[in-house]
């Protein structure tokens, strides 16, 4: 059985882009990417510097997850996609590190380089997460 997921105090899908904010399934937990949303204020631009979007973006994924019942502990895998892969890794991985700082348990990574994320993002992620079920 599936279950479509959206969090009221997560940034909300942009109403040409309908999309439950996760959906779960099985034990597992799909994601969907999120931007560097402010859910606050949704029209507001985005934060020039890719830790401060990548720091936002790992907020609204926490968010989601917590309201699924999962915890980043539970992720297996993540897809990342970089605006400017070359100049933005580095900043990116450093917040990317605060939140899975275990080298024994980190989850499997992909960082892809794009050419243009939505609404000029320079950062938007996805994942994956599976937590045993009862």
């Amino acid at each position: 059985m599936k279950q479509h997921i959206t969090v009221a105090d997560a940034a909300p899908p942009p109403k040409t882009a309908r999309y439950s904010h996760a959906v779960k399934a099985g034990g597992f937990l799909h994601v969907t990417g999120q931007l560097p949303i402010d859910p606050a204020n949704p029209a507001a631009p985005l934060p020039p510097d890719i830790e401060t979007q990548t720091e936002l973006s790992m907020l609204n994924i926490r968010r989601i997850v917590a309201a699924a019942g999962y915890d980043l502990t539970d992720t297996v895998f993540v897809r990342i996609f970089l605006a400017d892969f070359d100049r933005d890794y580095v900043g990116m991985n450093s917040v990317f590190h605060r939140y899975y700082d275990d080298d024994a348990t980190m989850p499997g990574r992909t960082t892809v380089g794009v050419a243009k994320l939505g609404r000029g993002a320079l950062v938007e992620i996805d994942m994956v997460l599976f937590r045993e079920q009862a």
